[in-house]
């Protein structure tokens, strides 16, 4: 006989390390609910760990010889590898930068791909989380609000896990985006920013059954982009590098990758965390970097105008903690010109055959700056995360690069492309 769906709960509960839900604010516990904010004082769950437990189940050798994807960590994920909704996310390529590492004068650079992830993005890994979170909690219906990449994902695992889906998108997102996650499942056009997406999407999660993997689903969805982190020690060598540049929308992922560093430090599997995280976001959208810049604890939202679409969010939700984390980690806060987005997409295509969506553009042009202000030396271990495909983003770039047209002659070639006169 099958599992019933408070059956195959319970099941998954057990083998799981959750201990609870609790508050990040004042630390009130809550059960495993498809809940994301306290009811006393609003501020937002997280999910708690027994890493006592974890450690006995959880070793270098463990994690080596699970399966090639972000469930070998699924001792610190809140749902178990047994019952995921899985379909390929993690173990994305970490690749040695010699190329760009000479251009900005770097001896030590590295390139976190998470472009190749199944639909293209890092969202893979938080929708699998939320998704096998979904099924567990008996929903028919998986949702989402997005800039984008987001789209796709819950797209294509509420398709893996034969669930209805429903995604809400800005009307003037990047065609690629559309297309990428319309092929999946229903994709809803509004007419307004990320912002409007979002609140639609939460009045929508008060009034229908649905998991929506960013709102209800959002304190289990975030912990997938730990397996960043994990990734990260795991392919250096077990250790954290001394400095990670991040592109930050929402705060969530700057905010788990270094939590998912903390925990490798704290269970033993890596010696220290001492790792420098910089916020990396667009001028048309920087409530945290510059939040960073002036001093401040408490992002000011701002609304997005930015061809970083998927970093276009005005308000957002971890922003004050990102803030914290690169302050007490010695990081930093770039604000990178719209200008500088297509320039930094292109410089990491030329150097190292990786074709990144404006966020990645966002990231390495933070990068060349990080370096030409002396943050980052010659010799510090970097890495750079790359979380999007420049497929999705191909409008960013259409003034940046150039063809040219020839007859089907050696003459026509020689003259138009070599330069050479045609005698």
């Amino acid at each position: 006989m099958c599992a019933t769906p408070s059956e195959l709960r319970g099941l998954v509960e057990k083998l799981t390390n959750v201990q609870s839900l609790r508050c990040k604010e004042c630390g009130r516990d809550y059960p495993q609910e498809p809940i994301y904010v306290c009811d006393f004082c609003f501020g937002p769950l997280e999910v708690i760990y027994d890493l006592d437990a974890a450690s006995k189940n959880m070793s270098r050798d463990s994690i080596q010889d699970g399966p090639l994807s972000m469930w070998r960590y699924d001792q610190l994920l809140p749902a178990s590898r047994e019952h995921a909704v899985d379909i390929g996310a993690g173990m994305t390529p970490l690749l040695k930068a010699d190329n760009l590492g000479k251009e900005l004068g770097l001896n030590n650079l590295w390139i976190k791909n998470d472009a190749a992830n199944p639909t293209h993005s890092f969202k893979d890994r938080v929708v699998s989380v939320a998704a096998t979170k979904a099924v567990e909690f008996d929903f028919d219906t998986i949702a989402c609000a997005s800039t984008g990449n987001l789209a796709g994902a819950t797209a294509a695992h509420g398709a893996k896990a034969n669930m209805n889906t429903m995604v809400f998108i800005p009307a003037n997102l990047e065609r690629g985006k559309i297309l990428g996650a319309a092929i999946f499942g229903s994709v809803v056009l509004v007419n307004g920013n990320y912002d409007d997406v979002n609140r639609l999407c939460s009045e929508l999660g008060d009034d229908r059954r649905w998991a929506f993997v960013n709102i209800n689903m959002r304190p289990y969805y975030s912990e997938g982009s730990k397996s960043i982190g994990y990734e990260l020690a795991e392919q250096l060598g077990w250790r954290a590098p001394n400095h990670i540049i991040v592109p930050v929308a929402s705060g969530s992922l700057f905010t788990k990758v270094f939590k998912g560093l903390n925990e490798f430090a704290e269970l033993g599997i890596i010696d220290s965390n001492n790792s420098k995280m910089h916020i990396a976001q667009p001028a048309g959208c920087s409530p945290v970097a510059t939040a960073f810049v002036d001093g401040q604890t408490h992002p000011k939202p701002v609304i997005p105008d930015t061809i970083a679409k998927s970093l276009a969010i005005g308000s957002p939700a971890d922003g004050f903690y990102s803030v914290e984390i690169a302050n007490n980690t010695g990081g930093s806060g770039t604000i990178v010109p719209e200008r500088e987005i297509a320039e930094g997409m292109k410089l990491l295509a030329e150097t190292e055959g990786i074709f990144t969506e404006t966020a990645g553009g966002v990231v390495i042009s933070a990068l060349k700056r990080l370096v030409r202000e002396n943050i980052i030396h010659p010799d510090e271990e970097t890495v750079a995360l790359i979380t999007g495909t420049g497929l999705k983003t191909l409008e960013a770039i259409a003034d940046q690069v150039e063809t040219r047209t020839i007859e089907p002659t050696i003459g026509s070639f020689d003259e138009i492309v070599m330069g050479t006169a045609v005698t």
